[in-house]
């Protein structure tokens, strides 16, 4: 069979005669055998698209019709053949109702690399070697929104909801507000996404925040997030600070980024969620500086606010820029400090 074009479909029909089998197939001009055909109405369908780094990723149609045993036998058949091509890898997508082909591929030598609500997806390594195929994404990112008025030169702070010694719930990616312990006695529990907390007697001043979501920019998490806990409209300014950290409990044992961006108010009636907050107000920034009920990373965000205020933001703030990805038609922000036009057209420089 001749190799799949870059951007080509393979076509790979379950054929159910007799016996369900499968047989792979390039979609393209070339004719002759390994070509797979159009079947009557009533076959499955997989689609295996070539991607980039030379491997295969396939999507399983609506198989009802045919079984594990038969899945096995003629997905074998496509790895053998891929692998004579010189595939590098297969990725295998299974959506939830057709979880009972994870079995058979696993069989095969395929491994788990991640699941979603619906779906899960299985990777097979073809290449030589030790597998290098990525790994799934290991970090959540939390962003918070530091709004700054620069006319009063307050600052926007809140406490999240939860009282003297009780379990609450504690979002994860957003900064914990107090030194969390796991209840005694038992596990820390998960449900969607949150944990179980034990909370210690004080509530904290801290920025508000929360999990920025798939597809979303972080100046544009923290403008929303600031809206949602205390209904002021903001927007975003720059990034100050990012806190690493790993082995998270409210990340799932994961690794957790937490943004801090600088927001410019643009309304200023607070009408903050009672579900979410506990309290909300505009504190003075030289207060939040030097409190000692605020949050470590907080009390940090502030100074640099301060320091930003009075000597100048460009000392402090990362600002974004959108520039063109390597990928057609994507683009990506990146953030840093202010570069002079000079150093951005290298004019007249050597």
């Amino acid at each position: 069979m001749p190799p799949l074009l870059s951007g080509g479909y393979l076509r790979v029909v379950l054929a159910c005669a007799r016996r369900a089998r499968l047989s792979a197939g390039s979609r393209g001009s070339h004719g002759g055998p390994g070509c797979a055909r159009e079947n009557p109405a009533g076959s499955g369908l997989l689609r295996g698209e070539l991607d980039r780094y030379g491997g295969i990723s396939v999507r399983l149609a609506q198989l009802d019709s045919l079984d594990a045993d038969s899945f096995q036998r003629g997905l074998q058949a496509a790895v053998q053949q891929w692998r004579s091509e010189g595939r590098i890898a297969v990725w295998l997508h299974i959506p939830i109702l057709q979880s009972r082909f994870i079995a058979p591929a696993a069989a095969l030598g395929f491994r788990f690399h991640h699941a979603e609500s619906d779906s899960s997806t299985l990777t097979l390594w073809l290449g030589e070697g030790p597998s290098r195929l990525p790994g799934y994404a290991t970090h959540q990112v939390g962003v918070a929104g530091a709004v700054f008025d620069e006319n009063t030169r307050k600052i926007l702070v809140v406490q999240d909801r939860n009282k003297h010694s009780c379990s609450s719930y504690s979002e994860a990616g957003a900064e914990t507000t107090e030194v969390n312990k796991t209840i005694p006695g038992s596990p820390a529990s998960h449900y969607l996404g949150k944990t179980v907390m034990q909370q210690t007697l004080k509530n904290m001043w801290k920025f508000p925040g929360g999990l920025s979501e798939p597809g979303e920019d972080i100046g544009d998490t923290a403008v929303r997030e600031v809206f949602e806990e205390t209904g002021i409209q903001s927007e975003f300014r720059s990034v100050l600070s990012i806190r690493q950290q790993h082995a998270q409990p409210g990340a799932f044992g994961k690794s957790d980024m937490y943004i801090i961006c600088r927001l410019r108010p643009r309304s200023l009636a607070i009408r903050f969620c009672p579900h979410e907050c506990l309290r909300c107000e505009w504190m003075a920034l030289t207060e939040l500086a030097s409190t000692q009920n605020a949050t470590p990373v907080t009390s940090r965000a502030a100074r640099l606010l301060l320091y930003g205020s009075r000597e100048g933001f460009d000392k402090i703030d990362l600002t974004a820029e959108e520039l063109p990805a390597v990928y057609t038609g994507l683009f990506y922000k990146l953030y840093h400090r202010e570069l002079p036009d000079s150093y951005r057209t290298m004019a007249g420089l050597d």
